[in-house]
């Protein structure tokens, strides 16, 4: 009888961006969404500060009124925008460099429907890495920040501030942020 080993865990190889490469989800306003654009960009580091060339980023996002697209998302007083899915993939540049063009999201109820502010949620997929990383870009220039439940509970002031994108101005508005994967100035993950 055959002796049986378990394989050895790895990460994907480098077909996996064929299936994967869409450069039309870089802009979630490209049919026409609703609300004020802006441009997110950044480079993704690794835990030496170089670059990370084939790095995946993620996002999902509320509309501009502040609901998602998606059935569990049912408030009847915040219209859906049916030219804006919320959902948004890049892969990473030679130089780690990543951009989306896409609306500034409305709030969002949280726990106990405290609202939210401003964010969009991200996932981070790169070589090394098995498990995606979970973070939020939240906007520099929102007040309702002081407010947020998620904010709040991340009491190291330069931890909360990795999640922070500043603005850096132009038409549509730029917001820089860059996605530390270790090391000193790491961004901060969510463990979901």
């Amino acid at each position: 009888m055959a002796r049986l080993t378990p394989t050895a865990w790895a990460t994907v190889g480098p077909f996996f961006s064929f299936g994967l490469d869409r450069p039309d989800w870089r802009d979630l306003t490209k049919d026409g969404a609703k609300g004020e654009k802006i441009l997110i960009e950044g480079i993704m580091t690794d835990g030496d500060g170089a670059p990370v060339p084939d790095g995946i980023v993620e996002i999902w996002q509320a509309n501009a009124e502040g609901r998602y697209d998606h059935p569990d998302d049912a408030r009847s007083d915040k219209p859906l925008d049916p030219n804006f899915s919320g959902f948004g993939r890049v892969f990473t540049d030679a130089e780690g460099k990543y951009s989306f063009l896409t609306v500034k999201p409305g709030p969002v109820p949280g726990r106990g429907n405290a609202l939210q502010a401003p964010h969009v949620m991200v996932s981070v997929f790169a070589r090394g890495i098995i498990k995606r990383l979970v973070t939020r870009i939240y906007f520099a220039d929102d007040s309702r920040n002081d407010a947020d439940p998620v904010l709040g509970r991340i009491e190291d002031k330069s931890r909360r501030d990795t999640l922070i994108a500043q603005p850096q101005g132009g038409n549509p508005a730029k917001y820089r942020f860059d996605i530390r994967l270790q090391g000193e100035g790491e961004t901060a993950f969510f463990d979901i």
